[in-house]
């Protein structure tokens, strides 16, 4: 029996750009925290609680919302935990910690991811894409200024949350490209965005302020729940589902580069000779590997 994945890739440029739109449509969050300066629990809240209104909305339009009736499976509801524990642990490791060294840990995941699909779905890693993840993670550490201080308490909790963090996102890219064929993604997306949004409920709630929001804040709320809510976790999804898990990985590095990005041209962050080389690098390794991912991956389970 085959350990190959259900879904069958199809690597378009199409499905590319979903990769791209999704990793820079993830980067926007942290523009609107900072300008509308509100806790992450409710944030994270709305920006999932909304993009699920967004999809759901979408579904409608699109006339898909009768799939609705039917439950979702036990793998869509444990990603979208998944979904939740990310954000949530992403940013207690930031409380703790330098964001520097939070991002660094995490974004150790499309490599986990990638080596975890090798073994378990029978997507081999090549030695040119073994080559490229490196190149890609090479080139994130040069964009960051990684420093940890192993005397600081602090320090070590807020690497144990990015640890945690690091596994969710890994768990959440694997889960999703095993979800069954039959399923429509965008359905999926819709109930992962529903269940990560009850999950971070409480969180939200136990804040002193709640989920309250001045009239200014609401326009940049709606952006949060459409952007990075809706469209970025719906082009993710679809990308995983129609990708190969080294190849999403890749280009999901997209997304701290585009971190860096909107830093420098919105905020005036100064942007490092070493941390432009970094971009290139991280841009590099994605062109290079997209160029190989027209060659569907070698299979390393045999059918009996």
């Amino acid at each position: 029996m085959s350990n190959a994945s259900s879904t069958p890739l199809n690597v378009t440029p199409s499905s590319l750009l979903l990769a791209v739109v999704a990793a820079v449509g993830m980067a926007t969050i942290g523009v609107i925290s900072r300008i509308t300066g509100l806790n992450a629990e409710s944030i994270t809240f709305y920006r999932l609680g909304l993009g699920a209104t967004f999809l759901l909305a979408y579904l409608v339009l699109t006339k898909r919302h009768a799939a609705l009736n039917a439950l979702p499976g036990r793998q869509v509801v444990i990603s979208g935990v998944l979904l939740a524990s990310f954000i949530l642990f992403y940013v207690q490791a930031m409380n703790y910690t330098q964001m520097a060294n939070a991002i660094l840990m995490i974004y150790l995941a499309p490599i986990i991811a990638a080596v975890a699909a090798h073994s378990l779905y029978g997507e081999r890693l090549t030695t040119e894409q073994i080559g490229l993840i490196g190149l890609a993670l090479f080139g994130f550490a040069m964009m960051q200024e990684f420093r940890l201080n192993l005397d600081d308490h602090q320090d070590i909790i807020g690497m144990g949350y990015a640890l945690a963090a690091m596994f969710a996102y890994s768990g959440f890219m694997l889960i999703n490209r095993r979800l069954p064929s039959h399923l429509d993604s965008r359905v999926c997306a819709f109930w992962q965005l529903l269940v990560g949004a009850l999950v971070i409920l409480p969180f939200a709630l136990w804040q002193p302020e709640g989920l309250t929001a001045a009239a200014w804040q609401w326009p940049w709320l709606l952006v949060a729940g459409f952007l990075p809510g809706f469209l970025a976790l719906l082009c993710a999804v679809m990308a995983i589902n129609r990708l190969p898990t080294a190849l999403y990985g890749t280009l999901a590095y997209c997304e701290p580069v585009a971190v860096v990005i909107f830093g420098w041209s919105l905020f005036g962050e100064t942007l490092l000779p070493l941390q432009l080389a970094g971009c290139a690098l991280v841009l590099a390794s994605g062109i290079m590997q997209a160029g190989m991912g027209g060659r569907r991956p070698t299979s390393l389970a045999t059918t009996g």
